[in-house]
């Protein structure tokens, strides 16, 4: 069983200063896995000491200096690549080829992403033509607190680390107690890269202690968090009385909106993003509204897709739907199944329990429900699981009111033949990300939503000048040489 008793702070490896300690279950087993020190509020203090210290440096420098570093970080990252999938794997429960094919490779997609946003990025901005002696400058924010979730626990580390990195910012890294061993992998990366000592600080922890000291240290300029709404509420609250910026990206509630002349394999496609990850995505389309005179048709093809989903552990090669990552969490999605139940959706597809064959485990029956109505609870909250509502629409315009009746708006999918009608519809759907007939946004689109999903913008330069602050300045020699 691996123990995790050290934190990376100031380019050293130190205990921490706290006897607690979170016991990581295998959620494909049920059986203990590791343990990992949750730090107290001494521990976060220095590494905010560290992060603090090391930043004027690190703002200074050339940006090729930290386009060179994120480069060398890429490379040793490349070389740990089978590691890194293996602890996502052990950690949170993706199967190993998951991990593998997606969640490990996700963070060398961000930093090329970002890599490819920099060039050309300008820190020194003219005003307009109009003011030929006024300049915008962006500068790094300072030091950035990032708590970061675990069901893409790589991905969602890559989208805060390296564009900081890139602009000049210094940072304290609180990952989730459900994953800690790929940050701790990630740390030796960083280290073995050669990134100045300070810059770059890991604090385990939960959210109680080291992120709570974290949110509302008055040496940190800002919070960039990933998770749940209701914990990026809190964060808000205990952010204000340092007037922290506060970088939100949160929960989701997609809409998958498939009309009559959708091709043919949209229903299963828009199943199997749903499930993907064991349904633990932020952005899934978890309701599934289709346009009536196919309605029938839909349901049969997402009741065939989700049976035909195959559900084993994590650690045997293939495309199985592994566990969900927690106890906890597995209770959560039970219980939001008995509740469609129990409020009237028709079952089509799992349902409650594990599947056939599993006595143990945190693994869900792929579940599909039909007939929903948008005030049941399983389409109004975020589930987390593979659970789909599917209901069905007249015209248009119900598909968009029943769309954004929700108080989320990240990612909504639009399918359709028709582009005029697809144009419109992204148009009209109130969300941070509208995608279309399968079609993925392209490497550097903005990754953010609106309402309870939060307020930030990641990737690409959007995801860089989340932690630039604008200086306007006037009276600007632009002949002088610094």
């Amino acid at each position: 069983m691996r123990e995790l008793r050290e934190f990376y702070i100031d380019g050293q490896w130190v205990k921490s200063a706290s006897a607690g300690r979170h016991v990581l279950i295998d959620p494909s087993t049920e059986e203990e896995s590791g343990a990992v020190a949750l730090g107290a509020a001494d521990d976060v203090d220095a590494a905010v000491s560290a992060a603090a210290s090391a930043f004027t440096a690190w703002a200074s420098c050339e940006l090729g200096e930290r386009v060179a570093a994120v480069k060398r970080l890429r490379h040793v990252y490349a070389q740990r690549l089978e590691d890194m999938a293996r602890a996502i794997s052990q950690e949170m429960g993706a199967p190993i080829e998951l991990a593998r094919q997606r969640q490990a490779p996700a963070a060398l997609r961000q930093m090329d992403n970002y890599l490819a946003a920099i060039e050309g990025f300008s820190f020194e901005r003219m005003l307009g033509l109009h003011a030929p002696n006024d300049r915008i400058l962006m500068e790094p924010i300072g030091v950035v607190g990032m708590i970061t979730p675990w069901n893409w626990p790589m991905s969602q580390i890559a989208l805060k680390v390296v564009p900081a990195l890139l602009v000049g910012c210094t940072m304290v890294l609180k990952p989730s107690e459900y994953a800690p061993f790929s940050s701790a992998l990630l740390a030796e990366i960083i280290d073995e890269a050669n990134i100045p000592a300070g810059v770059f600080n890991l604090v385990h922890g939960d959210g109680m202690t080291a992120g709570t000291r974290l949110v509302e240290h008055p040496d940190v300029a800002m919070i960039s968090f990933t998770g749940s709404t209701g914990a990026g509420a809190e964060i808000v609250r205990r952010a204000a009385d340092t007037f922290k910026r506060v970088g939100l990206e949160l929960g989701g509630k997609g809409a998958n909106v498939i009309f009559a002349d959708a091709d043919a394999d949209a229903v299963a496609r828009g199943v199997t993003s749903c499930f993907i990850n064991s349904g633990q995505n932020c952005n899934a389309p978890t309701r599934m509204l289709v346009e009536r005179s196919v309605y029938d048709e839909a349901v049969e093809k997402a009741r065939q897709a989700a049976r035909s989903i195959e559900v084993g552990p994590s650690n045997l090669a293939g495309s199985q739907m592994g566990p969900v990552v927690s106890a906890r969490q597995y209770e959560r999605v039970q219980s939001y199944i008995e509740q469609g139940i129990a409020e009237g959706a028709r079952l089509v597809a799992g349902g409650s329990g594990r599947p056939a064959g599993f006595n143990r485990g945190f693994f869900v029956q792929p579940t599909v429900f039909a007939d929903v109505t948008n005030d049941m609870t399983i389409a109004r909250e975020e589930i987390f699981g593979p659970v789909l509502s599917i209901m069905a629409f007249d015209d248009e315009d119900e598909a968009v009111a029943i769309a954004n009746d929700t108080p989320y708006g990240l990612t909504n999918y639009v399918q359709s033949a028709d582009g005029a009608r697809r144009n419109r519809m992204a148009k009209r759907l109130q969300s941070g990300m509208v995608e279309m007939n399968g079609q993925p946004r392209a490497a550097g689109s903005p990754f953010g939503g609106v309402g309870h999903s939060g307020l930030a913008r990641e990737g690409g330069v959007w995801g860089l000048e989340e932690f630039l602050v604008v200086k306007s300045i006037s009276g600007w020699d632009g002949d002088a040489r610094s």
